[in-house]
C-alpha cells in the first residue's frame, strides 16, 4: 500500500527494524531520534501515521504527542514503548494516541496495526469528502450537523444553513444580501437578521467572538469563512 510513516524512536536498531517491515508492505518511512525533530518534520511534511516512542531525549513522547495533536487531530499515532503500565497507556490514549504497543513487540503485528490504521483513516477521509473542516470543527451538510472533535454542537437550522453556505464558498466574500437570498429565499427581506445570526454562530464557535478566527467580516462587503 502507498503510505508514509514517521518513526520517532531514539533506538536506531528498533527504528531500522520497523522501517524494514514497513518497506516490505510498500510503506515508506522516515526515522528521527528526538521529539523535537519529529514534531518539526511532522509540521513540514505529510505523513499518514506516526509511530512514537515515549522515552525520548529532551521532549518526551507525551509532550511530543501533545504537540502533534495540536497540529493534527486526524493523523493516527501509535505509541511503541517499554513503559507498559496502565497509567502510561491511559495517559497516552487520553492525549490522543490511537494505539499502544508494548516492547518487545512483533514487527509483523505492528506492521499489521499500521496498515489497519492507515486504511481506516483513508476510508474515513473518503466518507468525509463532502464535509468541510476548519479548526477543530467539521460540517457535514448531508447529516446537517456541526461537530467539534466528533461531538455534535447544537445549532439553530438557519445558523447551520448560513455556516454551510459560507463553507461552500470558503474564502469568498459573500454579501448579506446574497446570504439572505440563499437561506431565506427572498432578495427583498430584512437583511438585518444576517449580522444577528452571524453573531450567534460566532458565539458558538469562537474563543473570543469579538476577535473571530473563523468567520471574518469585510465591512461594507460581507462575510467569509477563514
Amino acid at each position: 500500500m502507498q503510505a508514509r510513516v514517521l518513526i520517532i524512536e531514539d533506538e536506531v536498531e528498533i527504528s531500522n527494524l520497523i522501517s524494514a517491515y514497513l518497506n516490505k508492505e510498500g510503506i515508506d518511512s522516515v526515522s528521527v531520534v528526538s521529539g523535537e525533530e519529529g514534531y518539526d518534520l511532522f509540521c513540514k511534511e505529510e505523513f499518514d501515521l506516526v509511530i512514537l516512542d515515549l522515552n525520548l531525549p529532551g521532549m518526551d513522547g507525551f509532550e511530543t504527542l501533545q504537540q502533534i495533536r495540536s497540529a493534527s487531530k486526524l493523523t493516527p499515532v501509535i505509541i511503541v514503548s517499554a513503559r507498559n503500565e496502565d497509567a502510561d497507556m491511559l495517559l497516552g490514549f487520553g492525549m490522543g494516541a490511537d494505539d499502544f504497543v508494548c516492547k518487545p513487540f512483533s514487527p509483523r503485528v505492528l506492521t499489521a496495526r499500521v496498515r489497519n490504521h492507515i486504511q481506516r483513516q483513508k476510508k474515513a477521509s473518503e466518507r468525509d469528502t463532502d464535509c468541510f473542516a476548519f479548526g477543530d470543527y467539521v460540517i457535514d451538510p448531508e447529516s446537517f450537523c456541526l461537530k467539534k472533535d466528533g461531538v455534535r454542537i447544537k445549532m439553530r437550522p438557519k445558523e447551520l444553513e448560513l455556516l454551510i453556505y459560507l463553507a461552500r464558498h470558503r474564502g469568498q466574500i459573500v454579501s448579506a444580501e446574497e446570504l439572505y437570498a440563499a437561506i431565506w429565499g427572498n432578495e427583498d427581506g430584512d437583511i438585518s437578521t444576517i449580522p444577528v445570526h452571524i453573531r450567534r454562530i460566532r458565539d458558538r464557535l469562537e474563543v473570543n467572538s469579538s476577535f473571530p478566527e473563523f468567520i471574518k467580516t469585510v465591512y461594507g462587503k460581507g462575510y467569509y469563512l477563514q
